[in-house]
Order: C-alpha cells, then structure tokens, then sequence
C-alpha cells in the first residue's frame, strides 16, 4: 500500500491531459473531418505511449525495491551473525535453536544446540518470563554481569505460524561493580544510649564506677573499630557511630553482639548494663540518616532498651530486647508530665478520653483515672467507649447509672469535637487500634499515656505522650499523675477500685511486671477508699466463662520446651476473656513458662493472647504475625485466616524466634 502511494507520486497522472485532448478531438471533429481523424490517431499514440512508459517505470521501480529488499537482508543477517552482543534464540519450551557467536564466548558449555536455556542459565524462567513480560534481572556469568532484555517475534511460514523468542544479554558488568561498591560505601550513622546509666552507677561501689564506664566505652570502641567506623561519646552515656553499609549484613546476622558483650561487664557493678541502639540506613543524604537513626533509637527506648532497631526508609528491623525493661525509681519526669498535662486541660474547652478497643481493666480504669482529673479542673469530659465487653461488664456497671461520668459512642464524639478540645489516649499508641481513629486525625492536640513497648505504627505528632514500658499498667501512671496533680489525691471510691483494678490484671495479682512504683500507686489508691474486697469481685466469672477457661487447659499442647498452645472452643461466650484468663492460667502449670491461646471473635477475626514468665519475649513472636505488647504480656489480630493456618503461622514464628535466639 505506501509502495502505490509512493508511485503516485513519482509517476505524473496524464489521464486528465488524455481527456482533455479527447475533448478537444470531439469539437475539431464538429468542425473539421479530416483533421478530426488526424486528432484520433495522434489521441490513440499518445494512450498507447503513456500506458507503454508507466509500465517501464513500474517495472524498474519493482526491480530497485526488490534488490533493495534483498540488499537490506543481506545487511541484516549480516549484523544479527555479527552482532558485538550475546543473542539467544530459544523455543517457548525454552529449547535453544540458534544463537551468535558472542554468546557461545561467554558460556562454559560450547555444545548447547537444542538444550534448554534453563538448565544452562537456572536463573532464567522461561515460563514466568511469558507470564509476567518482565525483565530478568542481572545475572552472573564467569565474572562477568549481564542484564536480559527479551522479545517474542511472530514467524510467518506458508503452512503454520511460529513464536520465538530472542533473548539480547547486555553487559553491565562496569555499572554493577560501580552499584556494588556505592552500596558498600554509604554510610550509615547509628546512636547508642546506655539505658540504665545512672542505676548502674548508683548500684557500684565508687572505686570500681571508672572501671565500669572504661569497659563499657572499650567495648563500643572496639565493636565500632572492627567495622573501621567513626565513634563520638558527645554525652556521659552516649554515642554517636558512623560506619560503611558493606558492615550492616554482618551486624544483622549476628544481631548486633554488641548487646550481650555489654550486658556481660561485671566489674564490681551489681546492676547489668544495656544498650539501645538505633540505626539509620538509605537516608539521601546525613541529615536524613540522623533523622532515622535518631526515631530508631526513640524505638529501641520505647520498647524498653537493651536492643538495636535498625531503619530503612519505611521500614524497622528489631534485634534483642530480651530482657525486661529496668524500672526508673526517680519520679521526676511523671511530677514533669502532671504538671504538663494540667495545663493542657486548663487551656482546653472539653477533655475526650479514649482506650484501645475491646477495652480491658486497666484501659477502662486509665480512662477513668484521667476523667477525674479533668472533672478535678472543672473541665467538661467525656470517655468514647463504643462496646462493653465481658472484661470490663462489671466495673462499668457500677458507673453506668451515675449522671456525672459521660460515656459516648466514636460518632458521638466526632460530633462534639471542637478545634480546643483535648483528646487523650491511654493504653495503646497505635492509632488504629483506638476506640475512635477518625478522631486523632481531627485532632492537634492529642496526649498520651501508654506502657506498652513501642510499636512501628504510632500516634504522631501528641503535644505530650508519656511512655513508660517499665510500668507494670497505665493505671500505675495515671495514679502517679493524679499525685501531683493536687496536693491531695482526689478520688472517689469506684474510681480507685476501677484503677487498682487495672493493676491488679496487668500484674496478675501482683505476680508480674511489678515493681516498688506498682505497690506505691496500690497504696495511694487504697488510701484513696479502694476495697480489696470489692476489686477481687470485679474478676468474678460465671460459670461459663469458668468451664471453657478449663477447656483451654485441656486443649492445651506442648509444641517446644515450656511453650503451650491451646485452641478455644468456637461459639462461646466471651471469647477474649477466655483466651485472655486461659493463657495466664497455663503459666500456673509447672513445666510451661510461655502459653499462647488462639481464639475466634465477630467477623472471623482469629486473635492469639500470649503470656509469658520472662523467659522467652513474647512481644517478639506475635509481632512476625503484626502484634505486639510486652516482653511478658502481648496479643495479635489476624482477618481471613482459620484458626488452624493461625497456629501453624505461629508455630513457625517461635521457631524462628528460638534460631534468633540462638544466633
């Protein structure tokens, strides 16, 4: 078709002058015979010459297109049979059937005819290549790096149709090493904090303090020089550490030994130091990497020390933190945040409290604990809480017929929230997890109150958040709170028995996670009118509740030493309370020290409670599974799953965590 246009444009059109000759014939032949049949025979010459002369042109035109045709894939076999690159062309079932000469150079094997492209290049997947169209990534040959470009070209014969495809490997052996040696160049910059600096000093005799800090600073020194990095101490107990990413593989396969080599110094110290470490990577620039390293030491410190969390870009990697968190005697910093958050609630209109959802004791009596503060100032204050659950049935009742606690619905709450309200979120800091999320995005002034060790999903931006993942509950720091608040703690009775309450199951009875500030909140919140008597009633369970807690136990197999797994019955009543109650009550078997329980909830949510009695982090396992908690105490949540694929999911989670740990 382009080859008759082109003619047409070449060849002039002398049909419109043959017609108007013709018309001229006709009126000369009007006037003049003779000369009319002199005008048709010269009329017919001049046909017969113009048919004769496009047809000469015609035919040299298709004689120059053909050698020219032929001309072009002569040219074109050549440079395919001399190409200066490798080619392939293989089958669709990834047989070889021809390839150059630079292809033969760079294989090992010489007789390759007919074999599969696959088993000579195991990195090729010819099936995932035509499934995916995607491009192979760079492969090693000898010493050399190419990178596969491919393309499928369509086979015309005069019987059948025929798919090929030709495989083009392009050296980038140069721009790879080049690659190789910018990764292994970058730098990375990493802070260290010695946790309990202070309480180490304080537990050793002033003679060996010097030694201890010389150890301490000669460990650091001598891990940072193994990496040939750069160490600063620019504080007492902290560092600043600059190192080449080549090292970064090294430190994560080992899990960053630093951590044991400092928590085994033993020179006259009665207190083990530890170390936070944090970590950043891929940053574009130093600045940015301060900027990680630094919110991945704010981590490792929010989720209680002794571990190194390293960033890279949107992700957190967590190494260590297997031991418990050291309690802080001094209570400076909670007098600090009292005073801090008694003026935020001055400055506010109205005070909205929140928990995490599914509200437990101490979520439920935090939340209580901080109302009353705000009721304390005169302050206008509400507490979202969209669903009572059989945790918490019992200690609402007794709040539920009283006029002066207001207690509302998430969309009730969106509706009277204005630009100088306060929202305060205690028990959890994870956004999603709150009884109204849409509520933190209105908000800018948001505080928090949390114990938990800290988590990668976090409210950001709080005008104050206190975080103390030593604190047995949250509940211990409300009450802490509520001390310098006023000069007088100022509490009614249920509101003191809701809030030891919380201590009580988050300590379970006093038993975990407990240390002197826990019995210290105990006692100011008995001496505020709580009632043993009546907190002991608030755990009480019918026998319902009673019999499938038993169940769990009967349930409950022994999947590695000291680690129990039970399954709950489905259709029960009070699901979380059971799998909750059942996990703490297979700790009390002897010879089981780590318990999970996995249950089943409204809308097929399968959700795992695990319990621990030190000696194994189970916070680190559920967290493979996206949960998290404490060392002792954490919980996970997973949607579209049964309960079956769940335990088999953290079954391989232990076993993963138990070859860390081995490492």
């Amino acid at each position: 078709m382009n080859n008759k246009r082109f003619l047409k444009i070449l060849i002039p059109d002398t049909k419109i002058y043959l017609w108007i000759i013709v018309v001229m014939v006709m009126i000369i032949f009007m006037y003049n015979l003779y000369l009319g049949v002199f005008g048709v025979a010269l009329l017919a010459y001049l046909i017969y010459h113009s048919w004769k002369s496009n047809h000469v042109r015609k035919e040299k035109w298709k004689k120059y297109i053909e050698n020219l045709s032929a001309e072009i894939d002569s040219v074109a076999r050549y440079s395919l049979l001399n190409l200066p690159m490798p080619l392939t062309i293989v089958e669709f079932d990834g047989s070889i059937s021809w390839y150059n000469s630079k292809f033969i150079e760079m294989m090992e094997e010489k007789d390759i005819l007919d074999k599969n492209i696959e088993e000579i290049v195991p990195a090729i997947d010819i099936n995932k290549l035509l499934e995916e169209n995607e491009r192979i990534k760079d492969i090693k040959i000898k010493d050399k790096i190419y990178r596969v470009r491919h393309s499928i070209v369509k086979l015309d014969n005069e019987h059948e149709e025929r798919y090929i495809i030709m495989l083009y490997w392009l050296e980038n052996t140069n721009f790879y090493n080049l690659k190789t040696k910018y990764n292994n160049e970058k730098p990375n910059v990493a802070f260290i904090q010695i946790d309990n600096y202070d309480d180490v000093l304080k537990e050793t005799d002033e003679e060996y303090r010097p030694l201890v800090i010389a150890e301490i600073d000669r460990s650091i020194n001598i891990w940072v020089s193994r990496m040939n990095g750069l160490v600063k101490k620019y504080q007492k107990d902290k560092y600043l550490v600059v190192f080449e990413n080549r090292y970064l593989d090294n430190l994560e396969a080992k899990r960053f030994t630093i951590l044991d080599d400092i928590r085994e110094i033993d020179l006259g110290n009665k207190i083990p130091p530890t170390l936070s470490i944090g970590v950043g990577v891929n940053g574009k620039n130093l600045s940015r990497l301060e900027e990680f390293a630094s919110s991945a030491l704010e981590l490792a410190l929010g989720r209680g020390g002794d571990q190194a969390v390293v960033r890279k870009i949107d992700s957190f990697e967590f190494y260590g933190g297997k031991t418990k968190a050291v309690e802080k005697r001094n209570k400076v910093k909670a007098r600090i945040i009292a005073h801090a958050l008694r003026q935020l609630i001055d400055q506010s209109d109205k005070i909205i409290i929140m928990g995490h959802q599914s509200p437990d004791m101490d979520s439920f009596g935090a939340a209580i604990g901080v109302y009353r503060a705000a009721i304390n100032r005169d302050k206008k204050a509400y507490i979202v809480l969209n669903k009572i659950n059989a945790a918490i049935e019992n200690v609402y009742s007794k709040f539920k017929d009283k006029e002066e606690y207001n207690f509302i619905t998430c969309d009730e709450a969106v509706d009277i929230f204005g630009e100088k309200d306060l929202i305060v979120v205690v028990d959890t800091h994870r956004p999603g997890f709150t009884e109204c999320p849409q509520l933190i995005n209105k908000s800018n002034r948001t505080v928090l109150i949390d114990h938990h060790r800290r988590g990668t999903e976090f409210i950001e931006n709080t005008v104050l958040t206190y975080l103390q993942p030593y604190a047995s509950s949250t509940c211990e720091l409300v009450t802490e709170i509520l001390q310098y608040m006023d000069t007088k703690i100022n509490l009614e009775k249920i509101e003191a028995e809701a809030m030891l309450g919380g201590i009580t199951v988050d300590t379970k009875n006093f038993a975990l996670k407990t240390g002197v500030r826990t019995f210290e909140a105990a006692s100011l919140l008995r001496r505020a009118g709580a009632d043993t008597t009546e907190v002991r009633q608030l755990f009480q369970d019918d026998i319902t509740t009673f019999i499938a807690k038993a169940n769990v136990v009967r349930n409950a197999e022994i999947v590695k030493d000291g680690i129990a797994i039970s399954v709950c019955d489905e259709n029960i009543k009070n699901p979380q309370l059971v799998v909750a109650q059942g996990a703490d009550e297979l700790l009390n078997i002897r010879g089981i020290n780590t318990s999970f329980v996995i249950g089943t909830k409204e809308d097929n949510i399968v959700f795992i409670s695990g319990r621990s009695l030190g000696d194994i982090n189970v916070q680190r396992i559920l967290e493979k599974l996206g949960g998290g908690g404490h060392l002792t105490v954490a919980g996970a949540q997973l949607k579209d799953v049964t309960t079956h694929e769940v335990k088999n999911m953290l079954i391989n989670s232990i076993e993963e965590y138990l070859e860390e740990g081995d490492k």
